[in-house]
């Protein structure tokens, strides 16, 4: 399933990227570079040509009510973080291959109330596949 995903990511970006403005958020940054340093080190390149958003004290502040409202649970707060710098910064797609706490179907509505409720538009959030499918209807 992950060779999947990856192979559905590699072919987002090759054929998709282009579409849209990328921007990933100083979180993301500190994922990509855990773990082998190698493959760390390939991640960082390619997200250093992104766009970076700032963890803003009122994307900490949505965070910690995603997390508060039991939307996004305390043990997934870095989820929340994703979701709320996203929506802080008026990002249109939030894509992710987190479908436990992120891009999860019986969630996306309860995500959606807290950041509209706190004067927020939501991200619309996805994984590549959904935004892969979507773009090949387009063509």
């Amino acid at each position: 399933m992950i060779a999947g995903h990856q192979q559905v990511t590699r072919d987002w970006w090759d054929n998709c990227r282009g579409k849209y403005e990328l921007a990933v958020s100083e979180l993301v940054f500190q994922e990509a570079g855990a773990g082998d340093e190698q493959a760390a080190r390939e991640r960082l390149e390619v997200l250093d040509a992104l766009t970076l958003l700032e963890t803003t004290e009122e994307a900490l502040t949505l965070a910690r009510q995603l997390v508060d409202s039991h939307v996004v649970p305390s043990k997934a707060a870095e989820d929340a973080i994703h979701i709320a710098v996203a929506a802080t910064n008026g990002i249109e797609y939030l894509v992710t291959w987190n479908c436990r706490h992120i891009a999860n179907a019986a969630m996306r509505s309860r995500i959606e109330d807290v950041c509209r409720s706190a004067g927020y538009e939501p991200p619309i959030i996805c994984t590549p596949e959904e935004l892969l499918e979507a773009d090949e209807d387009d063509q």
